[in-house]
């Protein structure tokens, strides 16, 4: 018998030797390899952002870490608390209690347990690492710190010598690893790359990097010397793409070539592994990502390819994959996004259905793929500037993602529908899934949230995200900047940003104005820049000097202060600088295209970035919402709405009113069927109060709407 100690004997016997004495598990020091792949130190791992995209030569925007950003008292401050104090450790408790971290532990004898979960398995503990990594990055906190240190020490054992590593395709099941049929529908890939991700994640938070070493191990050992598309190797498909967008990422850490081309390689597929039709439209891979011409079959799947082939953009400009992009974004904005940032119409497959096809009970609007588009959009945002997809950031992230996670932090919206009946005997909000996907992703979109406020580019700082908050990070020159908001958005519209470069300098601060806001207003230093409402068609760039703003040179701004667009300003920016934005937050009736069946002659409340509802529970006593309608043509100057702050109400939130209609239909008109001149309904008025879209279903069950019909008078 060898003496040799293998991988899994070492950490096993150095993690069990460091708990008997009561030391501190460092998950390096359980294990040196001397083959250790040397990684990115410009810029260190503390100072990367969610992307790396600090080298990326495509990427437009750079991002700035969690770290630089703190979130302070506001929308934003309970929700993420509750992240890291209920969420987050009952997230670990209840992964326990269900047998995912058993099933690392039967394979390196600490536990008898048979093996349990799908699949999938694997990556409910990888997406939950990767939360605790970016609440890391957020500050120290040595109970979450120590709760990844007691779980990876026993996954890093359950590696393979290979380097191998899937719990369901050990031992049982070993005859089954890497087939054809498997790589289609067995998520080892999948579970991989979420690996790769909460590692990434936690290395950025703590500077240790065993976990990714694993990762970088199946890569480096396991996949590139026995899978690709060269003579003599085995075929490789993703299944499930997630591995596509992990790679990239790194690639951007170790500069290893090998790992974007196998990227590519994913995202072009391999006719070795065929597929029937309707598999390459499920799937959304196993063919090359661009012959794409619309956005089809699983929305999940769909929205990590997606990301994956932007990041394969953002390194190497390849023009066939920016066009198929914009190709699937337009298709995706255009016809198949639910007004709340959700996609996925369809809850056979978890799917996208056809163009307009957006049911409001059935939709499906999983959490997974509402964060999928936030996370894709963040994406092309990176690659252009462009203020559209930071509008849909802000509309996933406030609306169909938010809803996700109650307000409690302990129960999960799997799917996210836009009208709902308990009645129908369905629980919209439980603790746990077994396909419990949803949760942990919710957490880390959480965790991650202070890397999407800011970016930097070439010329400037652009401002995406509102809420009082401090940043400290540096200009791509080197120039050090803190900058401050004061704000209480998005329930009042008014943001105070104050700029602290480290001394005078010149450059662009971009300011974006949300495609909601039809009139904002700014000033620096109290000095108006410019007013104005929508801009009209074919209006020419307008550029103002306005001297006296406390500066040596003029502040130049281009253009009217148009929605969805980032309104740049250039000066020469001094010490205690501020900048000051009024955007419109009026409530506003929203209608949607008249091919979306299910809303003709319906409509929606919105006030600034948020969608609001209906709960029954709300409205005046036997008010059914079924009978409803909102009462529009009132020659009240808001529209007929008022609004009102109600801070005991689910934590705190603007409720707006609207006058509506309460419908009564005669005996004529109740039954199925009637003639269409029979006896009309009796009417009568009644005051509706609407919710934020996200708030619902934290009270006792009630009957909920989104699209409520719209009575003119």
């Amino acid at each position: 018998m060898s003496s040799r100690v293998t991988r899994r004997q070492f950490v096993s016997a150095a993690a069990s030797t460091a708990a008997l004495s009561n030391l501190p598990v460092n998950l390096s020091s359980l294990w040196s390899s001397a083959s250790e792949v040397p990684l990115s130190s410009d810029p260190g791992w503390k100072d990367q952002g969610v992307l790396n995209l600090a080298h990326s030569p495509y990427a437009k925007l750079k991002n700035v870490p969690v770290h630089a950003v703190t979130i302070q008292e506001g929308f934003w401050s309970s929700r993420r608390a509750a992240n890291v104090n209920t969420s987050i450790p009952s997230m670990g408790k209840l992964l326990g209690s269900n047998g995912r971290m058993d099933n690392f532990r039967r394979l390196i004898g600490k536990s008898d347990a048979s093996q349990r979960g799908p699949v999938y398995s694997d990556s409910d503990i990888y997406k939950w690492w990767e939360a605790i990594g970016f609440a890391l990055q957020s500050g120290d906190n040595p109970a979450l710190r120590a709760i990844v240190e007691n779980t990876a020490k026993d996954v890093m054992a359950a590696q393979q010598p290979d380097g191998y590593l899937n719990t369901y395709y050990i031992r049982e099941r070993a005859a089954d690893r890497m087939t054809p049929k498997t790589q289609q529908w067995g998520h080892e890939l999948y579970c991989m790359g979420h690996l790769l991700q909460g590692a990434t994640s936690y290395y950025r938070a703590t500077g240790d990097r065993a976990l990714l070493d694993t990762g970088i191990r199946f890569v480096n050992e396991f996949l590139i010397p026995s899978y690709g598309p060269e003579a003599g190797k085995k075929p490789l498909m993703s299944g499930h793409p997630e591995m596509e967008l992990a790679l990239v990422e790194l690639y951007r850490m170790t500069g290893d070539k090998r790992h974007l081309n196998l990227a590519e390689y994913l995202l072009r597929g391999d006719a070795r592994i065929p597929l029937k039709p309707e598999n390459y439209v499920y799937h959304f891979c196993g063919k090359p990502f661009t012959s794409r011409t619309k956005l089809e079959g699983h929305a999940v799947r769909a929205m990590y390819a997606c990301c994956g082939a932007t990041d394969y953009y953002l390194e190497t400009g390849d023009e066939t994959y920016w066009k198929t992009l914009n190709t699937l974004w337009e298709d995706l904005v255009s016809s198949k996004m639910y007004i709340t940032g959700g996609v996925g119409a369809r809850s056979d497959g978890e799917a996208f259905g056809d163009a307009y096809e957006l049911p409001n009970a059935q939709a499906y609007g999983e959490s997974c793929a509402a964060i999928g588009n936030m996370m894709w959009s963040w994406r092309m945002l990176a690659a252009t500037g462009d203020g559209k997809y930071a509008d849909v950031i802000e509309r996933a992230l406030y609306n169909g993602i938010n809803s996700g996670m109650s307000l409690s932090g302990n129960l999960y919206c799997y799917r996210n529908p836009l009208a709902f009946n308990p009645g129908t005997g369905d629980v919209i909000r439980n603790e746990w899934y077994d396909t419990t996907c949803c949760p942990p992703n919710l957490e880390r979109t959480f965790a991650s949230l202070p890397g999407y406020f800011y970016s930097t580019s070439k010329d400037g700082v652009y401002v995406h995200l509102f809420h009082n908050s401090e940043m400290n990070w540096h200009l791509e020159d080197g120039t050090p900047i803190k900058i401050v908001q004061k704000t209480n958005y998005p329930w009042q519209g008014a943001v105070e940003i104050e700029m602290m470069p480290g001394s005078p300098s010149l450059f662009t601060l971009y300011v974006r104005i949300p495609s909601w806001s039809g009139a904002t207003s700014m000033s620096i230093n109290g000095m108006p820049v410019i007013e104005a409402h929508l801009a009209k068609p074919n209006e020419s760039p307008m550029r103002i000097s306005a001297p006296g703003l406390g500066v040596s040179a003029p502040v130049s701004v281009s253009g009217t202060l148009a929605p969805g667009r980032y309104y740049p300003l250039k000066k020469r920016w001094l010490p205690g600088d501020k900048v000051r934005v009024e955007f419109d937050m009026r409530p506003q009736l929203v209608e949607s295209n008249a091919r979306v069946a299910e809303n003709n002659g319906r409509v929606v409340v919105e006030r600034g970035p948020l969608v609001y509802c209906l709960e029954q529970l709300d409205q005046p006593t036997g008010t059914e919402l079924a009978d409803v309608s909102i009462r529009a043509g009132s020659k009240n100057p808001k529209g007929g709405f008022s609004e009102s702050f109600e801070k005991d109400l689910l934590g705190g939130l603007m409720v707006v009113k609207h006058e509506g209609v309460v419908s009564r239909p005669s005996a004529a008109r109740s039954s199925l069927y009637f003639s269409a001149d029979a006896q009309g309904s009796a009417s009568s008025k009644v005051e509706l109060k609407f919710i934020p879209y996200y708030a619902w279903a934290n009270r006792r069950p009630t009957p909920m709407q989104v699209w409520t019909p719209l009575q003119r008078s």
